[in-house]
């Protein structure tokens, strides 16, 4: 049950007590709200939210046609069947989440507009005691919890990356961010730069290609895509044939799952097999006339940094229109007038955009100590990319590259409540990872490995990040085909755990 303790000076807050506290409102959030309450259902727990509702990146972003670049059938939850198209909206991805909350009577458990600023584990007390600012009114809440659920996602909400370009004070037009978006940002009749070719670029593009005068993406390199139509024949299918959406759900699932396997293994394997497939399907729409090569050829394999899938092909149809184009080039400066490229060429804009990635922040940015002692992240070892040496009782949700982050959203949350089953069984309140005598000379690596996958936001981030062994057990592999089997078997009475 929860409690509430009076403290004893006026100074300090009023200290509210629970068994869990899961950090963010996001996906991973939300679901691990909804396993709580099916899996532990005697156990106390809030989450706390430091925007002011639900929804994480689909609350946050609101960027002309914000989408997500995941099927919904496997980013969605796979306790709750997605009926509607594979590529959403932010609005329809938020009404789902609104469903399950609503459904799971799930929002008296959640606190928004709560900024967590400290966690600190006592050894003594074997809990964590949070502090967190509303964001609305000042005050500072404090929470403590038996056990931190960090759901917070893995960028900074607040604040996009932008590269120190030569003379961006120059600029007389408007410079946006797509992270920040000014809801009342004209740019109808306007010439307009993206800079970028990421995901953002490709979806911004032809949201607003329309009432622009024209849009130029300007990319230093370029990014793989994968067009497609935003249907999945199977789902229709097997809806003309009545069957039930849950049957649909899970056998749509499972098709997605199968070929991404299918996919991932050939992009590693033959590389240059699928680099000619993806081009295709891109040549496809453009045409035989048009410069794939420097527009649309990247220079490392597919797969090692993520490859956005573009329905109905809408960002190849705003070039093929004329209201689009793109330009492959590096940045030499910002002029009054726009930009000037390392060619010498320069773009004119009335405003331009950065769709230039975001900032990484590691498990929330918020600042962590145990007994009063900050915790240094990048010198714990990971344990499959969801513990810490030395951090007792918290686990992160860091989802998936090549798979949609829900899908091990869902499987941590299973283990996160069979651990805590495993603990209140045997009457035991605290648990450590540590490395075991056999991994005592093992070489400790970066976070993830740079080839493998090497977007410039993790590269940026590595210093700070944990550290990762050459052992499964030590490292987030990335592999949701192995990890879907490997996370259910764990044994919890393993030596690389330690209980008190």
């Amino acid at each position: 049950m929860t409690t509430t303790k009076e403290t004893t000076t006026l100074e300090t807050p009023i200290t509210e007590e629970f068994d869990v506290l899961i950090v963010g409102a996001g996906i991973s959030g939300v679901g691990g709200a909804y396993h709580l309450t099916q899996q532990l259902p005697e156990t106390s727990f809030v989450v706390l939210e430091g925007q002011d509702s639900f929804g994480g990146t689909w609350w946050s972003h609101r960027y002309p046609g914000i989408r997500s670049d995941s099927d919904l059938h496997t980013f969605g939850y796979r306790f709750k069947p997605w009926s509607g198209p594979p590529i959403a909206t932010a609005e329809e991805i938020l009404k789902y989440m609104g469903e399950v909350i609503e459904e799971n009577d799930l929002a008296k458990h959640i606190r928004y507009n709560h900024r967590i600023t400290s966690a600190n584990w006592s050894n003594e007390d074997n809990h964590w005691t949070i502090e967190a600012t509303q964001t609305d009114t000042g005050n500072v809440k404090r929470f403590t919890a038996k056990f931190l659920w960090m759901c917070q996602g893995y960028y900074r909400h607040s604040e996009g990356y932008t590269p120190d370009w030569e003379g961006m004070d120059n600029y007389e037009g408007k410079i946006v961010h797509t992270e920040a978006w000014p809801e009342d940002l004209a740019y109808k009749n306007k010439n307009v730069l993206v800079i970028g070719s990421g995901t953002s670029a490709a979806t911004l593009v032809p949201a607003i290609a329309d009432d622009c005068k024209h849009v130029t993406v300007v990319q230093r390199t370029p990014t793989y895509y994968t067009p497609g139509a935003n249907r999945n024949d199977l789902a229709e299918t097997l809806r003309e044939l009545e069957v039930d959406e849950t049957w649909i759900h899970e056998i749509v699932r499972r098709q997605i799952i199968r070929e991404q396997a299918i996919f991932t293994k050939m992009a590693r394997e033959e590389p240059e097999k699928v680099r000619k497939e993806l081009l295709a399907g891109v040549r496809a729409i453009l045409g035989p006339d048009y410069d794939i090569e420097t527009h649309f050829t990247p220079d490392y394999r597919p797969w090692r940094q993520r490859i956005a899938f573009i329905p109905d092909g809408d960002f190849f149809k705003a070039i093929n229109s004329g209201q689009a184009s793109i330009v492959t080039d590096e940045i030499e400066k910002f002029t009054k007038k726009g930009l000037l490229l390392k060619s010498g060429e320069e773009l004119e804009a009335e405003i331009i955009v950065t769709a230039t990635g975001f900032n990484m922040n590691v498990l929330g940015d918020i600042d962590f100590k145990i007994d009063d002692t900050p915790i240094d992240f990048s010198k714990t070892v990971t344990y499959r990319g969801m513990m810490f040496t030395g951090v007792p009782n918290l686990l992160w949700v860091f989802g998936y590259f090549r798979a949609s982050w829900t899908l091990r959203a869902d499987l941590l949350a299973d283990f996160v409540c069979r651990l805590l089953k495993h603990m209140h069984k045997n009457d035991l309140e605290k648990v450590n990872v540590i490395l075991r005598p056999e991994d005592k000379d093992m070489e400790l690596l970066p976070w993830i490995d740079p080839e493998n996958f090497n977007p410039n936001y993790l590269t940026r981030a590595l210093p700070i990040l944990p550290k990762r062994g050459d052992k499964p057990e030590w490292q987030h592999t990335q592999d949701y085909w192995r990890e879907k089997d490997d996370i259910p078997a764990i044994d919890l009475d393993a030596p690389e755990f330690k209980y008190h």
